[in-house]
């Protein structure tokens, strides 16, 4: 949907409109009578307002490794979305992302206990069986089943709402007024090395929330290679950023839709597209790497997060969801 990441909706997306009033109607209900469960270990949410691309996988990363380094056991609870399982489940770093998600393996792989499940409550208390004393919500902003003690909010600094409209209009998944209901939350800015978009200090003024500006820095060398890219992601656009910044030189590119899952003959067409693009290289997002099912001659570019402002109120931020 790429009119939806451009400033105003065509015209013809009016047609949408009745969709996106049944959305923003079912959205209200469906926080009017979700009553949250509290959990017995402290809770952090990450999650955004819009569908995809602001890099919420490298913010929960980062928070882990922060509360890692603090002496606590971060455990993470994600729906795994896209995964054909539906039991609730431990993800190991052996599981394919069909069993548990493409997301929450990732994480798992990077070293963090991770669990899927569609029930947030329960798998909070798998997690405290397990030994963790400390919790972190993928995707949990539109979650509202089990009780947080912060939100942090991501964004992407230069296109953090899309053009405006809910979903399927536009990506947004609530109105951004609904940052009002946070009781105490974080905004975390991603790709500040980016030209800012206008409405970004909208959102800022909007949220009121202490702030964390960052950016993201490919931890692939790509100097002086052609590539060719492929993923399946919310925006594409982001990727090939991350490939530029790298070094590469952009030979082409395939997009397929957001989490696809790959068959080996669409692998196969983009083996054949990067050899007649004179391609040095064929480079895809770390989080379709885990996708794939094979991956001879495919390199992942994983993504580190710089955090360029802000330290300090995210440290304060988790220490007194830590008291």
């Amino acid at each position: 949907m790429t009119f939806w990441w451009r400033d105003d909706p065509p015209p013809w997306s009016l047609l949408l409109l009745p969709a996106e009033l049944l959305y923003r109607a079912g959205a209200a209900l469906h926080r009017w009578r979700v009553r949250p469960a509290r959990a017995r270990l402290p809770v952090i949410s990450v999650g955004n307002l819009v569908v995809g691309g602001a890099g919420k996988t490298p913010v929960t990363l980062a928070i882990a490794r922060r509360l890692i380094a603090l002496g606590r056991r971060p455990a993470v609870l994600s729906r795994g979305y896209g995964r054909l399982s539906q039991r609730e489940m431990k993800v190991s770093p052996e599981m394919s992302a069909d069993e548990c998600g493409d997301e929450p393996l990732l994480l798992a792989r990077r070293g963090l206990s991770v669990f899927v499940g569609a029930r947030r409550a329960a798998l909070a208390e798998m997690a405290a069986s397990s030994g963790a004393d400390v919790l972190l919500l993928d995707d949990g902003l539109q979650h509202h089943a089990l009780a947080r003690d912060l939100d942090v909010v991501v964004a992407d600094a230069s296109n953090p709402l899309g053009n405006g409209c809910l979903l399927p209009r536009g990506p947004l998944r609530e109105p951004i007024a609904a940052l009002r209901r946070v009781r105490r939350g974080l905004l975390w800015l991603t790709r500040c090395d980016l030209p800012r978009h206008p409405r970004t200090q909208e959102l800022i003024e909007l949220s009121g929330f202490p702030l964390v500006e960052s950016l993201f820095a490919a931890s692939a060398d790509l100097r002086k290679k052609r590539a060719f890219l492929f993923a399946g992601i919310a925006r594409p656009a982001s990727f090939e950023a991350t490939a530029r910044a790298a070094g590469a030189e952009i030979a082409g590119a395939r997009w397929f839709r957001d989490h696809h899952r790959y068959r080996p003959r669409e692998l196969e067409v983009v083996r054949r597209e990067a050899r007649k693009a004179g391609a040095d290289v064929i480079a895809t997002t770390e989080k379709d790497f885990v996708r794939l099912p094979e991956t001879a001659g495919i390199t992942p570019v994983p993504v580190e997060l710089r955090i360029s402002r802000g330290e300090d109120a995210l440290e304060r931020g988790i220490l007194e969801v830590l008291r």
